[in-house]
């Protein structure tokens, strides 16, 4: 299949379908020096990005135009190349074989047999397993340890523990001592620690885990040897969080882990928030990131190299908050330029630092959301008078509700047209200059209703009626006049006779007029006398 590892059979009594070699290609970054080895074939190669020319324009996703260096040819056929921690060597594996090359001249350093190989994070250690299942520890190319572990070996992770996956879960060891440090009931396929040791990552096939390691716990169990259980020590790791995702490729920076997923995304994981770089069009693998160039490396199956723009500040700010560092965070703060600011704020937000959120944040909708959480209503009145916008005036006028702030909350409903809002402020604190105001002004943006509402509750019965009248509600007039103003009533009929004589002459000439016809109205003349 064309673009995989894929081949079809087809014989007399079927197909197959198998995979050859591996979808990964055998690439590996040195960060520090900025280099990258991998094999094309037998043959190794090599590229400087440090050689690019400084005119260079690098693009996010777009192939490096790198110049490759032969160096030479490999005595096995590599299926995995791996620098150590500080760049100096670098190892081959493939045909159950390992060789131990130093990394500017490609010299054959150590070699043996081995089903598996990892380094340690220090430089001069590594481990192998070899196919009966016993693991080798080596110092400075010298074998220190062996041992086979009681469940067996199905793999092995190096870092900042040995790590050994068994039939029944993942045993960590201390790389000096082999003591046993913990358990663990997962089968990853995958182990990243972050370079302090203080973090690790454990990818399965379904899901990963972010667990945080207590070092001073453990180092204080190694000391007195008490509290270690035949399961390790229990409280050498806690679980920080899961996410169900399928990590192909990963490494840390800082307290922030980056990886590629299964449907090609470039991510990174940092207190508990996912934050997606890019989509990819194609599956690629992460090779390292460069801080001096604020960019990630990765490479693909054809031996192409690309970069994203990753900002390092952003990365070492976000650490230190996950660190609770917030005189560092402080101080990386003002490297981070204005257009990332939000994102950092966002991510300050839901580690529960509103406050800290609001004073990075640049973007005005997000500043105003968090104003109002914290209940800094004089910043969010600045900000509501700069956008003016009445679902802003709206939100505001609740918060100052609920912090019994009525100077700003009449403010915000007269903003946001709110009359309904207003005329219940306006009752609720007797205020009768309000209502007048609010009746005025609803006559005007013809808010009808809330306008004779208004002028009802202050008494002005005659305002009511000349709302009535103006809105041609002329039957609904004359029976208000008939009940509060009954020396209007002729007034009104006329106007309703004449108004309903437009569609019925004879309908209107029907309407009975209490000057006319008193006998039909007792108690009029009454009425109209007893009016003060």
């Amino acid at each position: 299949m064309r673009g995989t590892n894929n081949v079809a059979l087809g014989y007399d009594e079927g197909s197959i379908i198998i995979k050859v070699g591996r979808e990964e290609p055998a690439m590996s970054m040195d960060v520090n020096g900025g280099k990258i080895i991998w094999a094309k074939h037998s043959e190794m190669q090599q590229v400087n990005l440090k050689a690019l020319p400084e005119d260079t324009e690098i693009k996010d996703g777009e192939r490096l135009p790198v110049a490759v260096k032969d160096m030479g040819a490999c005595e096995i056929y590599p299926q995995t190349i791996a620098h150590n921690p500080n760049g100096r060597f670098v190892v081959v594996c493939g045909d159950g074989e390992y060789i131990i090359y130093t990394s500017m001249a490609l010299r054959n350093k150590a070699f043996g047999s081995a089903q598996e190989f990892v380094w340690a994070s220090e430089s001069s250690e590594y481990a192998i397993r070899e196919s009966s299942g016993t693991v080798k520890l080596f110092r400075n190319f010298k074998e220190r340890k062996s041992f086979t572990p009681d469940y067996g070996a199905e793999g092995i992770f190096g870092g900042y523990m040995l790590g050994v996956r068994t039939s029944s879960g993942l045993t960590f060891y201390d790389w000096e001592s082999m003591e046993l440090i913990r358990r663990i009931e997962v089968q990853p396929k995958h182990v990243f620690w972050n370079e302090s040791g203080s973090l690790v990552c454990l990818a399965t096939d379904e899901s990963y885990f972010i667990l945080s390691v207590d070092t001073s716990a453990i180092a204080a169990v190694m000391e007195s040897k008490q509290g270690l259980t035949e399961d390790g020590i229990e409280d050498a790791f806690e679980v920080l969080g899961e996410v169900t995702e399928v990590v192909k490729t990963g490494l840390w920076v800082g307290d922030c882990f980056i990886y590629t997923n299964s449907v090609n995304r470039i991510n990174y994981y940092v207190g508990g928030e996912i934050v997606t770089i890019s989509h990819l069009d194609r599956t690629m693998y992460l090779l390292g990131y460069v801080p001096k160039d604020n960019r990630l490396y990765l490479g693909d199956k054809e031996l192409n190299v690309t970069s994203f723009s990753l900002l390092l500040a952003v990365l070492e700010y976000q650490t230190a908050v996950m660190r609770r560092d917030f005189e560092t965070a402080d101080r990386v703060l003002p490297t981070i330029p204005r257009e990332h600011r939000t994102r950092v704020a966002h991510f300050l937000e839901k580690q529960g630092f509103r406050e800290q959120a609001l004073q990075v944040s640049t973007d005005a909708e997000h500043r105003f959301d968090l104003a109002l959480q914290i209940g800094a209503l004089g910043i969010a009145l600045e900000l509501a008078r700069e956008s003016d916008s009445p679902q802003k005036w709206s939100q505001l006028a609740e918060a100052a509700t609920a912090k019994n702030d009525f100077v700003l909350m009449q403010e915000c409903l007269e903003r946001a047209n709110d009359f309904g809002g207003l005329l219940l402020l306006a009752t609720s604190i007797g205020d009768a200059g309000m209502l007048r105001s609010l009746g005025e002004n609803g006559s005007r943006q013809g808010k009808h209703n809330i306008s004779f509402l208004s002028m009802f509750l202050l008494g002005d019965t005659e305002a009511c009626l000349d709302i009535l009248i103006n809105t041609n509600r002329l039957p609904e007039a004359a029976f208000f006049a008939r009940t509060y103003l009954p020396d209007k009533i002729s007034h009104v009929v006329s106007l309703w006779r004449e108004e309903l004589g437009k569609t019925n002459e004879k309908a209107g000439q029907s309407l009975a007029d209490p000057k006319n016809y008193e006998n039909l109205f007792p108690g009029m003349h009454d009425a109209v006398n007893s009016k003060p």
